[in-house]
């Protein structure tokens, strides 16, 4: 373990889990608080640092580029970030020969309330670095090691972690994934299934640039999403995130590289010229799952631990990252009092926060992909009339972006851009 030793009068937070939900948690609470509070971030996958998340890259809306921002991250982070300055949707069968676009986003200047984009591509890695390097820089200890067994007591939780070390904490926040062990021990009951669909990513580079342009192409299989990133060594690039049947994907993933280059291409398109594959593809599995609470004693959930969604919307880490944005003010605004920021009363705060809205986008996300993975004649011509009246209505389409970027509504302090 590094980082600085507990301090007389200073409260202690350990987080389980060194993605990004979890490390963002950590920095934005070191930040705001500094020698109130002493922070461990305890991941087993530690030695391997960023390289670990090789490959996944997201879409992050305005509110979590806003905390990035506040947080002094965004700087590193922008050369890696591409806007997605417009978005097209369209609906048809794979053998279709035309694909008629039904919705377009951003393409005549729409953008957020501050007039930003509504979201950017970012590449896992470098985010990760960049959360790394900044949570060393203030003073955030690290273990490469899990918790094994967590205990509350009456002011404080007993950890042991997996190396055999016994410390205690005010709280403890799982961020450990979708099989979150401290969620499973604690008695958290989990609502949620498997979807009969694997999530394809991939990295692809092409001829001509995207300009900032994103596609969701709805298929019977599910969304085949081409989205922009940066430009690497005079390459364009674009990552791919494919849904296909479950059943399928052994017979489309298992032939020769260019046998699945072909089948990228028949979803792709050749708008963007020739195609080569830079990284993957690899699939996985999808499911949908949200935790019946979002605490226990002395243990807060967040990220996958407390809620997975279907990727249709590219909304799962933007939830995780609103978490964190609001289980950091809680605990702030408890510091800032001189009562205990793993309190109950702090953790009902926290839940309360974040409980709607999760349930919210959870039920949207499977909303659609049930809506868009149907090929029945009668959906599909009722869904093609929504989006084209969406279309023809900016005001519905800049609530829709509103909602996608936070910034309607009750959102946590760090998304608005505002310190803690």
């Amino acid at each position: 373990m590094n980082g600085s030793a507990s301090r007389a009068g200073s409260r202690n937070l350990l987080v389980a889990g060194a993605g990004i939900p979890g490390l963002t948690l950590a920095l934005a609470l070191k930040r705001a608080n500094r020698e109130a509070i002493d922070v461990t971030v305890c991941d087993p996958g530690l030695s391997a640092g960023a390289a670990r998340h090789r490959g996944r890259a997201f879409a992050v809306a305005a509110g979590p580029r806003r905390m990035f921002e506040q947080l002094g991250l965004w700087e590193m982070i922008a050369p890696a970030a591409e806007a997605i300055r417009d978005m097209a949707i369209t609906d048809s069968r794979l053998a279709d020969p035309v694909r008629p676009t039904f919705l377009t986003f951003a393409q005549d200047g729409e953008t957020t309330p501050d007039g930003a984009p509504f979201a950017h591509m970012v590449e896992a890695e470098p985010l990760v670095e960049a959360l790394l390097a900044a949570s060393r820089e203030a003073g955030i200890g690290f273990a490469a090691t899990g918790i094994s067994a967590a205990s509350p007591e009456r002011d404080r939780i007993r950890v042991r972690l997996g190396d055999g070390r016994e410390l205690t904490a005010s709280l403890v926040v799982a961020a450990d994934g979708a099989r979150s062990r401290l969620r499973e021990a604690a008695g958290i009951g989990w609502v949620g299934w498997s979807y009969p669909q694997s999530g394809i990513v991939a990295t692809i580079a092409h001829e001509r640039e995207h300009e900032g342009r994103a596609y969701e192409h709805f298929l019977p299989s599910g969304p085949f999403a081409t989205l922009p990133l940066t430009d690497r060594d005079g390459r364009h690039r674009s990552s791919i995130v494919w849904t296909e049947r479950q059943a399928d994907v052994a017979a489309l993933l298992g032939g020769e590289p260019e046998d699945v280059l072909a089948e990228i291409e028949r979803r792709f398109g050749l708008k963007l010229g020739r195609l080569a594959l830079e990284d993957g593809p690899s699939a996985h599995p999808l499911s949908f799952g949200i935790a019946r609470a979002f605490r226990a004693d002395r243990l807060a959930l967040l990220g996958d631990a407390a809620h997975v969604i279907h990727p249709v919307a590219g909304q799962g880490l933007n939830l995780g990252l609103a978490g964190a944005a609001a289980l950091a003010e809680v605990m702030t605004e408890a510091l800032r009092l001189g009562t205990d920021p793993g309190a109950p009363e702090v953790l009902r705060a926290y839940e309360r926060a974040r409980r709607f809205d999760t349930v919210a986008m959870a039920a949207a996300t499977d909303g659609l992909n049930r809506l868009f993975s149907n090929d029945a004649l009668p959906v599909r011509l009722a869904r093609d009339f929504g989006l084209g009246l969406v279309e023809r209505m900016p005001g519905l389409k800049r609530f829709f972006i509103g909602e996608a970027s936070a910034a309607r509504g009750s959102q946590p302090r760090l998304l608005r851009g505002e310190a803690l």
